[in-house]
């Protein structure tokens, strides 16, 4: 059984979450709060597996709470929070102080068996995931320098870089520490919901980064140095027409049931760069991203695996290795590095 606690401060939600969980038969609730300061109290006494989380609530909120379980009881934290501006905003600040996830709140009838089955598959696969809560605590302490590189690039590259749960912090840990001369486009696929998550998630990123951050938006055109996010809701492809590379955003059905899916985004660059792309999955359940990455190997990429030591989720990278798409395995902080030495050899055709 999956020991659950409830927090949030309105009693009709604390019950609606109760009523979507009790669908499943794998999942106890072990008590409920109705603000933050309650939840640090029952983290200690309780023992939950996971605890789901809203953002604001009086006494102590959910950033504080996040942030005070993490120093004194570190445990999974689910975020159930709104698809409003602000709420992505606080929800990412979640992730970033420790929370594992986050679910956006329903707002129709349609969305709450939507959410229902989000709810109960995140709080299954990370409980099954066994993440490394303390590992992502650490992400948070290491400030790496920026990585330099040496260009003399003739032809066009691209960067991939796949993540999702556990992937904000690792984005930081990867993208703040690559450098503002880099001579190709990066694309990031973030396993993300349909809002304004993603494009907060640039705007921080762009805040810590030498390079351009921002939402990928379609028809846009693809420039070096320049990093693409795939909005939530959306894949993300790179067309190239009369020698002008441009994003195409497709909404259309989810590949491993997500959308923007790391496989998508992969094989769209490959009819684009060839064999001239350098490739890096970071974290994340589900297997996004093995079939793409084996496809890049086979064409001449280079594809690098975040190590299982210093994932926060290692289902992604674990996909990647067994299914022999991946050339190198390296710890999150050697990533940059890697991407910076594996573009450089291709630049400088070696």
């Amino acid at each position: 059984m999956i020991r659950t606690l409830i927090v949030d401060d309105s009693a009709f939600m604390r019950m609606a979450i109760r009523s979507m969980l009790a669908s499943s038969s794998d999942i106890k609730i072990v008590g409920d709060a109705c603000n933050g300061k309650e939840a640090v109290e029952k983290a200690k006494t309780l023992h939950p597996d996971i605890i789901i989380m809203d953002v604001n609530m009086p006494v102590m909120d959910g950033l504080t709470a996040v942030k005070t379980i993490m120093n004194t009881n570190p445990v999974p934290i689910i975020m159930f929070s709104t698809l409003t501006t602000e709420g992505s905003k606080e929800a990412l600040e979640a992730l970033h102080l420790g929370a594992i996830d986050f679910t956006a709140k329903s707002e129709s009838h349609h969305d709450v068996n939507k959410a229902e089955s989000e709810l109960i598959d995140k709080i299954k696969n990370i409980h099954s995931s066994n993440p490394n809560i303390l590992r992502l605590l650490n992400m948070r302490k290491f400030k790496g320098e920026v990585v330099r590189g040496k260009w003399r690039c003739t032809e066009n590259f691209g960067i991939l870089i796949g993540s999702s749960t556990g992937g904000p912090s690792s984005l930081e840990q990867v993208i703040t520490r690559l450098p503002g001369d880099l001579p190709a486009p990066v694309f990031v696929v973030q396993h993300m919901p349909e809002g304004s998550f993603c494009r907060q998630l640039a705007e921080r990123l762009n805040f810590l980064s030498e390079l351009e951050i921002k939402e990928a938006r379609n028809n846009e055109k693809v420039t070096a140095g320049v990093v693409y996010i795939a909005p939530g809701g959306y894949h993300m492809t790179v067309r190239k027409a009369l020698d002008v590379t441009r994003i195409k955003l497709i909404k259309s059905k989810p590949v491993h049931a997500v959308m923007p899916a790391v496989d998508v985004t992969a094989e769209s660059m490959l009819e684009v760069y060839g064999k001239n792309i350098v490739a890096s999955i970071l974290t994340g359940m589900g297997c996004d991203g093995a079939s793409g990455f084996k496809k890049i190997r086979d064409a001449g990429g280079s594809t690098i695996a975040c190590s299982e030591d210093t994932c926060v989720i290692f289902g992604m990278p674990r996909a990647a290795i067994e299914a022999g798409a991946i050339d190198v395995v390296k710890p999150i902080f050697e990533i940059p590095e890697e991407i910076v030495k594996k573009l450089e050899a291709k630049c400088n055709g070696k």
